[in-house]
């Protein structure tokens, strides 16, 4: 496993590739290789995201399962119980990365 600055690097850099293949796609819909492009970085940010949710804590609200998120336990106030892990963090933007 990445650590955790790797990870969340590697999610920013995943997610400008899917946004600016979302912006050329507003223009050229029918662009066989751009959805092809669009579709793989879609699902690599996808499992990035899954990966970072389920070691750290979520970064969308879309990757929130108790059942998976924060394995590791770092930074909650619930270890060992199942919890609404959308509130672990601190978050990146807030300063939570090592």
């Amino acid at each position: 496993m990445a650590d955790q600055k790797t990870l969340l690097k590697q999610i920013t850099e995943i997610s400008f590739t899917v946004n600016d293949l979302t912006l050329y796609l507003d223009t050229h819909p029918l662009d066989d290789n751009a959805l092809t492009a669009f579709k793989q970085a879609m699902d690599q940010r996808k499992q990035l995201l899954k990966t970072y949710a389920e070691n750290f804590e979520p970064l969308t609200i879309n990757c929130v399962c108790p059942d998976t998120n924060n394995k590791t336990e770092t930074q909650t106030k619930y270890a060992g119980q199942k919890h609404f892990t959308w509130t672990d963090g601190p978050l990146p933007w807030e300063g939570g990365t090592v």
